[in-house]
């Protein structure tokens, strides 16, 4: 059993950055894989992003590669998803997930955290 909690939503400019965590607990996340999704109001759950917990591999969607980043402190058993150059299309709540293994799905949700990209 692994809980999820999102933090560092908010209000930023185009063109501006934030930092999102999600912070685990109940266990290590040796073996996981970690995905950022993101939903709109109105629209479904799309994939952002993911890392191997073990080896740090990521992996984006292309609307964000090059100006958002993922990464793991290992110490914290936490997961980041740094976001540059945000655009209003940005806007959404933004959910980190958990899978255990690279072939399940993710069965570990956040509650979500709000990003809103103004112009």
């Amino acid at each position: 059993q692994v809980q999820l909690v999102e933090s560092g939503g908010g209000l930023v400019q185009a063109g501006g950055s934030l930092r999102l965590s999600c912070a685990a607990s109940g266990r290590t996340l040796s073996g996981y894989r970690m995905g950022w999704f993101r939903q709109a109001p109105g629209k479904g759950r799309d994939f952002v992003g993911h890392i191997g917990w073990s080896d740090g591999n990521t992996y984006y969607t292309d609307s964000v590669k090059g100006r958002f980043t993922i990464s793991r402190d290992n110490a914290k058993n936490t997961v980041y998803l740094q976001m540059n150059s945000l655009k209003p299309e940005d806007t959404a709540v933004y959910y980190c997930a958990g899978a255990s293994t690279p072939t399940s799905g993710y069965g570990y949700w956040g509650q979500g955290t709000q990003v809103t990209v103004s112009s």
